[in-house]
């Protein structure tokens, strides 16, 4: 018991100095995670100890993980994937492995060959959707395709489990060892055995799809969050349990369980109580996973292991790129679904082991095949690192090479700098009023866009003085400015204050910082992003707690009107020292909770008296 604790603070600690810093530098979590894998493991610390059992227990982690994957997808939503996923999945998993399969016949028996095939066709589910998670790809156009190959893979471990010991060539011993836990089913006759896999998934569609919900609805009651977690828990490890007693992936299964889930009202629960399980014992997988790496047969057979690395990585990264062609993906977007699966993957370690104990593969042949693998997913995050280094370049230089468009500013009294999210609003608002800014915007992609939908939108660097005259400033009256970088806001107010004096500016700031920012350059008419949405909701809030309308208004113009009145002495205290600053925060916070509940006896008229007498006090 001592040692087991032991062995689980070095995985804790490990993880939580680790990974701070690899994010820190930018290198994401999975990269932390295996750099102290690494560190603790029989290579480094030598601080753990048998790494195989400890990464049969983290795997349970990427069950979880697919269980959590299943919750976010829809039924109707995974047929309407159903050709990314047979497609390019059926497409990818099929030549990779048959052109692994050519190479592998130049050194091993064809049996041998086929099996190291089909299994370093896979690539790392865990690894590549932590990944996504983190850089936020998982919603866009490129992660859907990634999403849909990792799904077909994560499937066609099922076929390979049932293939591969018709491979065998190696005589075994069977010592039992590996028996199921309830029942082993591989005894019966072969129809009994397809029934009773009929049966186990037609279970778990029951489970989810009508017994999970007086079940869930009856533990909610209880009030008592630790058995809706317990139930949760029970839920993933007995259908794991069923999954594997029949011969099938437990990833299918809780993946099955989690789409039939999706549709519950108590989906959300679940997640929340999966996650933290699932990303502890996903963490401690990747950790396993670096200390696995034998540097002592690495630095005996480095050339042969450097190159298995590199060939998995070019020929899978080869046949992505085809696939990706074929199926009309965009060429940035096919560069990232070459890069995101060109590795080896985690199920990989589970087929070896399979491979080995059924006679399949020898061990000389699967030991630097396994090493090539762990290289290949440690070195992932730093292709996506590179990637993401090298396709931003690629746009910079793309914007770059990219002439500013000729501006047509004649009559034009309005020069709207930025049109994003706020700027898009901003524009139609005035062209509605009738006023037709010069409108300019420094991303490319979005000018393209917004003149498809009829804006009179013009591409180039605002910041630049060409371009400022370009638009017309010297006849202009107004510089409105919309730019969501307060370095470029920064940039253009001194430009057209040198330049252009007699130009008004007003200008959008995202916080109360960038406010105080702009202010120091003289700027009055100042705007905070989100300030107006923030009292526009608050006031909405209050409508909807029972105030009357119009007492919730005018709270709304009291709270707007006072911090208003409070920013340029907030502004003049910032550079003070910080107690300063604070304790006149706290005071306005007081007065202005002071000022809304006189509200409750006090017309408006007392109100604004108030406020004038306050400001005479000052």
């Amino acid at each position: 018991m001592e040692s087991f604790l032991f062995q689980l603070f070095i995985f804790l600690a490990a993880a939580a100095i680790a990974v701070p810093i690899a994010k820190k530098l930018g290198l994401g979590s999975v990269l932390g995670y295996l750099i102290a894998g690494i560190i603790i493991g029989p290579f480094g610390l030598s601080l753990i100890a048998d790494i195989e059992e400890v990464m049969h227990f983290t795997e349970f982690g990427v069950v979880m993980m697919l269980f959590l994957v299943g919750l976010e997808l829809k039924p109707s939503l995974l047929w309407e994937m159903r050709t990314p996923i047979l497609g390019m999945g059926g497409m990818q998993v099929l030549f990779s492995s048959i052109i692994i399969t050519g190479i592998a016949l130049i050194f091993l028996p064809w049996q041998q060959a086929v099996a190291v095939g089909l299994i370093l066709s896979l690539s790392s589910t865990a690894i590549v959707l932590q990944t996504l998670r983190e850089k936020g790809l998982m919603n866009t156009s490129p992660g859907r395709s990634i999403f849909s190959v990792l799904l077909f893979q994560d499937l066609a471990v099922i076929p390979m489990l049932a293939v591969l010991p018709f491979l065998a060539t190696i005589a075994i011993h069977d010592d039992g060892h590996y028996a199921s836990v309830l029942f082993d089913i591989s005894s019966l006759p072969q129809y009994m055995q397809i029934i009773v896999i009929l049966l186990s998934i037609l279970s778990i569609f029951f489970l989810g799809k009508f017994a999970s919900r007086p079940i869930f609805r009856i533990i909610a009651a209880t009030r008592v969050r630790e058995i809706f977690v317990a139930a949760a828990l029970a839920l993933v490890v007995g259908i794991s349990i069923l999954m594997t007693s029949v011969g099938l992936s437990p990833a299918l299964g809780t993946f099955l369980a989690g789409v039939v889930l999706a549709d519950s009202e108590y989906r959300h629960e679940l997640e929340s109580d999966i996650e933290p399980f699932k990303g502890l014992l996903l963490g401690i997988f990747f950790i396993s996973i670096g200390a696995s790496l034998n540097f002592i047969l690495i630095g005996e057979k480095i050339l042969l292991i450097a190159g298995l690395t590199a060939a998995l990585i070019g020929f899978k990264w080869l046949v992505l790129v085809v696939t990706g062609s074929i199926f009309k993906m965009e060429k940035k977007e096919r560069s990232l679904f070459a890069i995101a699966l060109a590795q080896g993957g985690e199920f990989a370690f589970v087929l070896f082991q399979f491979s080995r104990t059924n006679g399949v593969l020898p061990n000389q042949t699967i030991e630097p095949l396994i090493s090539a693998v762990a290289i290949s997913m440690f070195l992932t995050p730093f292709l996506f690192l590179a990637y993401e280094k090298f396709s931003s370049s690629a746009q910079g230089d793309e914007e770059s090479r990219r002439d500013s468009d000729i501006i047509d500013h004649t009559g034009h009294k309005v020069i709207l700098a930025g049109f994003g999210r706020l700027g898009t609003d901003l524009g139609r608002f005035l062209i509605s009023a009738g006023i037709k800014p010069v409108i300019i915007d420094y991303d490319a992609d979005n000018v393209d866009v917004l003149k498809k939908f009829g804006f009179e939108v013009y591409y180039g660097d605002i910041t630049r003085l060409d371009l400022l005259e370009a638009a017309g400033a010297a006849e202009a009256e107004l510089l409105i400015i919309a730019i969501g970088d307060i370095e470029k806001s920064r940039k253009l107010v001194e430009l057209a204050g040198k330049h252009y004096p007699h130009l008004k500016i007003a200008a959008n700031a995202s916080d109360r910082t960038s406010a105080h920012e702009l202010m120091d350059l003289g700027i009055t008419q100042i705007r905070r992003e989100t300030f107006g949405s923030a009292l526009a909701l608050g006031q909405d809030a209050l409508k909807l707690l029972g105030f009357d309308p119009y007492e919730a208004h005018k709270l709304m113009r009291i709270f707007r009107k006072k911090d208003e009145d409070t920013m340029p002495e907030l502004h003049k205290m910032r550079h003070k020292d910080k107690k300063s600053y604070i304790s006149m925060y706290q005071k306005h916070s007081e007065d202005l909770e002071k000022l809304m509940a006189l509200d409750l006896n006090l017309d408006m008229e007392e109100i604004d008296k108030a406020w004038t007498a306050a400001n005479t006090e000052k």
